[in-house]
């Protein structure tokens, strides 16, 4: 027999104190313990229709908090804290001109060779990472690397000097 809504709405309610106190403990911020409850308790309603398959639902809805707690922490937004002003901004003058020259001289590259630049040099990832997104081995991912930033050279051509400045 599966469990109908009205029992996840009975579940809900009866389990909300427990996973808030446990949600604050981990949390310790009131707001934090709030989204925490909210989110496990979706996370437990999308499993809801296969908790047939489980012994202890309680036991399991710790588990989803604890690991969903896990999870958050690991995001750097976690560490975003509210502020009554809002800071300066960090841009520079030269920004958006360099933004725009490396945005232009990108496009003009083959999708492949963007794609490389992309994921090797902003996205900070390393050429077995790249190699394995794009289906190539690691060789081929060097090889393409080193091709392309000439590419990219040889479109910037004098902006070169220019984008070194900013």
């Amino acid at each position: 027999m599966r469990p109908t809504t009205d029992e996840f709405e009975e579940f809900a309610r009866a389990r909300t104190p427990h996973l808030y106190r446990t949600a604050w403990l981990l949390a310790g911020d009131r707001h934090h313990a709030e989204d925490l409850v909210q989110e496990t308790l979706a996370k437990m309603y999308r499993a809801w229709k296969g908790l047939h398959r489980i012994d202890n639902p309680p036991a399991y809805a710790q588990t989803v908090l604890v690991r969903t707690f896990i999870s958050q922490r690991r995001r750097r937004s976690w560490t975003e804290q509210p502020t009554a002003t809002m800071p300066e901004r960090a841009e520079r003058p030269g920004d958006v001109e360099l933004r725009l020259s490396l945005q232009n001289a990108l496009a003009e590259l083959a999708p492949l060779d963007r794609a490389v630049l992309v994921l090797r040099f902003f996205e900070d990832r390393s050429v077995e990472q790249v190699a394995l997104d794009l289906g190539k081995n690691a060789g081929a991912i060097r090889t393409r690397t080193s091709r392309a930033l000439d590419r990219l050279r040889a479109v910037l051509g004098a902006d070169v000097d220019h984008l070194i400045a900013l």
